[in-house]
């Protein structure tokens, strides 16, 4: 007889230890060794990083300790395909992730608690995939420095931080904002110039933006009929969105989370208060105005079911329309107003948004027919791109004005009927809410694609929101192939790839197999009976 102390028994003990606890939990679902794959692709995506990021340009990360010269030469070369491994990997571990939480074998606590895992080690990395947080650090030191960011570029303060901006960015005016400015001031104020101490302070500012997402994302899904883990792992747990907005240090980020955020103030019938929550993602970053015009459906829509559940006729569509769109301009104009005279600076921020047209690429379709035509023409007569890519942005620039107007008028409420959610839990929700909040969807895609310039984390945007609906398995294997193309198309250090075809095309084959994996004996799954543990 085995003694009651021998390794069974303390291997048991270790186990019952581990599930004690949230973390342990994690490690012991069907989930803990995906979320172990995850975590060890983002630390070689952290350490690859730190020779193959998004270096400063002046100065290095590893001048303290006399390293700065190993981050270059061979252990770069090194160091880009650590980090593409990296990236790959995580890829790999949230597909196999995405098939457990399809066949029911995910919990909620698991997902953020995978969330938490993931992100750890990005927040040691050095800028990834972009270089925008120091344009972010150069804009907070103008106006901590006397300038007006709306009216002078980086240039304008000469210094270590505007020697690492980009320099199609330096003499560019901010396009963000004063929520954001006064952020990028505050840490600025604290960190001074050092550019290191600057992008790490900068990237936990930002991550209460994640928190919010991770919070508000499941409640979104249960209203909407959504699964509460699939939007987590859809909306958050995405590389798309980890390695762009958490290891690139986007303000996407706090954007997204206060989008979200307001949104489920919406959501609960607290609206006012959602509006400015709304409002002050727009004061970060001017994408969240889209969602805006579609609270209005949703708040109408609100208050016809609250008269015909007291048994009260629904009031006029006009009348309400003007008294809930008139509240909502009241508290946003009030809450933009009191954040730009605490900033000191005014609305030139939207004057500033054409700045970013600067960057062509194929991404955005007006810039990709630019580029078709340009090179069609080529062949019968000289026809340069700088003649032909303002005509297409203008083209495209109403067209987009065209489709947003008709987006939301088709998403007005019209009185349709509940919608029975397919997935537990099961719930009957308003089918003009769900219309609204789909046009919301709608309406960033073609923000996206119509805008002068896109880049692959803009479908970060577009993905948040739609991650807390109900979604055919098609549409997650779309999204799926997607998201892993668009990682897949940009350098680590910042620079596009969109015009490397041999990377291209690799995205194009890692993207289907992706698409692939997600669905791949998704049966035989199920059979098994993968451990259900949503009671975490």
């Amino acid at each position: 007889m085995p003694p009651p102390d021998g390794a069974p028994a303390a291997a048991a003990r270790r186990r019952a230890a581990l599930a004690g606890n949230a973390i342990g939990a994690v490690l012991l679902s069907p989930a803990g060794r995906h979320g172990l794959l995850g975590l060890l692709g983002a630390a070689c995506l952290t350490l690859g990083g730190f020779a193959a990021g998004a270096k400063p340009r002046t100065g290095s990360y590893f001048d303290w300790n006399h390293l700065s010269g190993a981050t270059s030469g061979l252990t770069q070369g090194i160091s880009t395909w650590l980090v593409w491994v990296g990236v790959l990997v995580m890829v790999l571990a949230w597909v196999r992730l995405g098939r457990a939480v399809l066949a029911g074998g995910v919990s909620l606590g698991s997902a953020r608690w995978t969330v938490a895992l993931w992100v750890a080690p990005m927040l040691l990395a050095l800028p990834m995939f972009s270089r925008d947080a120091y344009a972010y650090l150069a804009q907070g030191a103008l106006l901590r420095d006397g300038f007006d960011p709306y009216v002078v570029g980086p240039a304008a303060d000469p210094g270590p931080l505007t020697r690492s901006v980009s320099p199609v960015w330096r003499s560019t005016t901010a396009p963000y904002g004063p929520a954001f400015l006064l952020l990028a001031r505050g840490i600025t104020t604290v960190t001074g110039d050092h550019v290191a101490l600057g992008t790490y302070v900068m990237r936990l500012a930002l991550l209460p933006g994640l928190v919010l997402m991770v919070w508000a994302l499941p409640r979104i899904a249960r209203r909407l009929g959504g699964d509460p883990v699939l939007a987590v792992w859809l909306g958050v747990l995405n590389p798309l969105v980890l390695v762009h907005l958490v290891a690139g240090t986007h303000n996407d980020l706090p954007m997204l989370g206060l989008l979200l955020a307001g949104l489920l103030l919406v959501l609960e019938r607290r609206h006012l208060p959602g509006v400015a929550v709304i409002t002050l993602a727009l004061a970060v970053k001017a994408t969240a105005v889209v969602a805006l015009p579609f609270v209005v459906w949703i708040w109408m829509a609100h208050e016809r079911e609250r008269a015909r559940s007291d048994g009260r006729p629904e009031p006029h569509r006009w009348p309400l329309f003007l008294r809930t769109t008139g509240a909502g301009l009241v508290v946003g104009a009030a809450v933009f107003a009191a954040l730009s005279l605490a900033a000191g600076v005014g609305l030139g921020w939207i004057t500033a948004l054409s700045g970013s047209s600067q960057t062509v690429n194929w991404l955005s379709l007006p810039s990709a027919v630019a580029q078709l035509v340009t090179g069609v023409a080529l062949w019968f007569a000289p026809l340069s791109l700088t003649n032909v890519l303002p005509v297409s942005r203008t083209v495209g620039a109403v067209l987009l004005v065209a489709l947003l107007l008709a987006i939301w008028f088709r998403a007005r409420p019209r009185g349709r009927p509940a919608v029975w959610s397919p997935r537990p839990p099961h719930r009957r929700t308003s089918g003009d809410v769900q219309t609204a909040v789909r046009g919301i969807v709608a309406a960033l895609v073609v923000l996206v694609l119509l805008s002068p310039v896109a880049l692959p984390w803009y479908y970060s945007w577009s993905l948040a929101v739609a991650a807390g609906l109900a979604l055919s398995r098609r549409t997650l294997v779309l999204v799926v192939g997607l998201s892993t193309w668009l990682m897949l198309v940009y350098q680590p250090a910042g620079d596009t790839a969109l015009y490397i075809w041999p990377q291209v095309l690799g995205a194009v084959a890692a993207g289907l197999l992706a698409a692939w994996l997600l669905v791949r004996d998704m049966a035989q799954d199920v059979a098994q009976g993968v451990t259900h543990d949503r009671h975490l």
